[in-house]
């Protein structure tokens, strides 16, 4: 399977949220700084707009303003301890096209080809440089993948699925 990325775009809260600083708790800290992937797919409805581009960005946009910390960045307070900067930097939107399809993955076993559909996260810049949200939307498949940040304070642990939820409406 092949992923091509046709767009790389950052997409930012659709209203004003809060300009915060949020602390960790000492089990964020000790936590590996890492994201975690999540892969969706869905059956096409065969509405026209079904999986549109922009729609999906624009609805992105409104659900980071209740979840406004997963648009923000990591930084570190004057001790050094890391904290979450609210600022409403964005998530990272990256839409690609595979030519694969859902068929071809093994009845959703895990196999290599799976991670094709999540999109890499550059850690090398420092913590300050990368988004606590990475979505990506592959075209070919219908599917949509999430990585959140393990040090993303309560949305960790499986609860993006609230983000995923809250964009699709």
């Amino acid at each position: 399977m092949k992923i091509t990325v046709i767009e790389t775009s950052m997409v930012i809260p659709a209203d004003e949220t809060p300009q915060i600083k949020l602390w960790n708790s000492n089990l964020d800290l000790v936590s590996p700084y890492l994201h975690t992937p999540s892969v969706h797919f869905y059956q096409h409805s065969g509405a026209a707009n079904f999986f549109d581009t922009k729609m999906m960005k624009q609805s992105l946009s409104k659900a980071l303003v209740p979840f406004y910390p997963l648009g923000g960045r990591l930084s570190k307070d004057t001790d050094g301890r890391i904290e979450i900067d609210c600022q409403g930097q964005g998530a990272l939107f990256v839409e690609a096209e595979s030519d694969g399809v859902i068929d071809g993955l093994s009845d959703f076993a895990p196999i290599l080809e799976l991670r094709k559909l999540v999109p890499a996260v550059d850690y090398s810049l420092g913590i300050e440089s990368f988004p606590l949200l990475v979505l990506q939307y592959i075209v070919g498949t219908l599917g949509v993948e999430v990585s959140t940040h393990r040090i993303d304070g309560d949305f960790g642990g499986g609860k993006e699925s609230y983000i995923v939820l809250s964009w699709g409406y």
